[in-house]
């Protein structure tokens, strides 16, 4: 499960068994409608699942988030990534 952020300041979030291929698809504009007009966008999240169904619904959770809880998530994993 992954969790971007635009061009624009949105975030899109999204599942994907290989996070290399997919954000380098986003990036070159063959990802996601929603991504391809709000380019560049940046990886600024990534929570690995135990399968597909707990991703799915770990990107709903995600979805329903505020684009506040979306920004405090990004800037703590951060935080986290920035300290070990």
């Amino acid at each position: 499960m992954y969790l971007l952020r635009c061009r624009d300041g949105s975030y899109y979030c999204g599942y994907t068994g290989d996070l290399k291929q997919r954000l380098a698809a986003h990036r070159s504009g063959a990802g996601a409608r929603y991504t391809r007009s709000r380019l560049p966008v940046r990886l600024v999240y990534r929570e690995p699942c135990a399968d597909r169904r707990s991703a799915m619904r770990r990107e709903v959770e995600i979805k329903r988030m505020s684009h506040k809880r979306k920004a405090a998530l990004a800037s703590w994993r951060r935080s986290i990534t920035q300290a070990i």
